[in-house]
């Protein structure tokens, strides 16, 4: 089968676009990419994001939209553009990855939402822990009952973010809930579905004069338990300290470091312990994942569902309820 051809709108300023082109670059079995967009006034504003792109075909818009070869197309804007642009690649009637949340105008995501019901074409969101090998088998097994009836998900994403990056998540609702919560919101959800209620408690810890909401937290109230997603920019360790826990009344499964560093080219493992013993000291059994690509897997669906080799799990209305929940979290709805 040929592979997908396919082009990129825009870079952003810290988040994975220049990963995403890096890793469709490295699979030229599924891929072949055609060109850049820099709409947004990329080059001048985000020089170094550009620069490490290398060589590139550098295209417009417009002649992304209307060239009927190009099947598929990245949206890798700065998030507060996301649905923008995503909407033009809907309008156009081409298969689209989009960085994930999408904009901030809940509106304007239900109006693209409508737009891909009717065009039929593939939206696929840069959710990436949902394609890591071991979220992936946790989240079989509690759909099967192996840890019984779920009391509690915790979710941690934390890091130390410069000052400049802990000034521009000011810039989104939420601060860090919008920026990383996202990825935790949508992990919970899919362990729980939707909770009964959500209570925001996003707060800025003032350090260094920074009034950005740069420690992100969320409560998700269900009707057997309390689970919450933690996300901070100013914990010193934090990196390693990212970790996905799922209770349930048969045992827990705790996936931590969630992600760790393996090598080049984005290589991420995973830890993982498992605890099924009653027992009061059990500690269960750790492994560690194989070295991956962080987005692979990822990539490698969106292929897959664009040749209609697979049909896509993460449905329009799963995409929609994500969002408004992420906006929940941030204190918006």
């Amino acid at each position: 089968m040929k592979p997908i051809r396919i082009a990129q709108i825009g870079v952003n300023t810290y988040s994975h676009g220049t990963a995403i082109y890096r890793t469709v670059k490295r699979m030229p079995e599924l891929f072949d990419f055609v060109g850049v967009a820099l709409p947004e006034n990329e080059r001048e504003r985000l020089p170094k994001s550009v620069d490490q792109l290398g060589e590139f075909t550098e295209l417009t818009v417009d002649e992304i939209l209307k060239d009927p070869s190009i099947e598929a197309v990245l949206v890798e804007t700065d998030e507060i553009c996301l649905t923008k642009y995503a909407q033009m690649v809907a309008d156009a009637g081409k298969h689209m990855h989009m960085e994930k949340p999408g904009g901030t105008d809940l509106e304007a995501f239900e109006a693209l939402i409508n737009t891909l019901r009717d065009k039929k074409t593939v939206f696929h969101t840069g959710y990436m822990y949902r394609y890591n090998i071991y979220v992936m088998d946790l989240l079989a097994r509690v759909r099967a009952g192996e840890l019984g009836e779920i009391i509690s998900v915790e979710a941690q994403m934390n890091c130390t973010h410069v000052d400049w990056v802990r000034r521009w998540v000011g810039g989104f609702p939420g601060g860090m809930m919008f920026f990383l919560g996202c990825h935790l919101t949508d992990l919970i959800l899919l362990f729980q579905g939707a909770p009964k209620r959500i209570i925001p408690l996003n707060k800025s810890t003032g350090m260094d004069g920074i009034v950005s909401e740069d420690f992100g937290m969320a409560v998700f109230e269900y009707e057997n338990g309390v689970s919450f997603a933690k996300t901070t920019d100013i914990e010193r360790g934090g990196y390693l300290r990212r970790q996905l826990v799922v209770t349930g009344t048969k045992g827990t499964v705790e996936l931590r470091p969630f992600e760790m560093s393996a090598g080049p080219n984005d290589l991420q493992r995973t830890g993982k312990r498992e605890v099924f013993d009653s027992a009061w000291g059990a500690d269960g059994e750790f492994v560690f994942s194989e070295p991956r690509g962080r987005y692979d897997r990822m990539m490698e669906s969106f292929a897959a569902y664009v040749r209609g080799e697979k049909e896509n799990p993460y449905t329009l209305d799963y995409e929609l309820e994500l969002y408004k929940t992420v906006l929940k979290t941030c204190g918006v709805l």
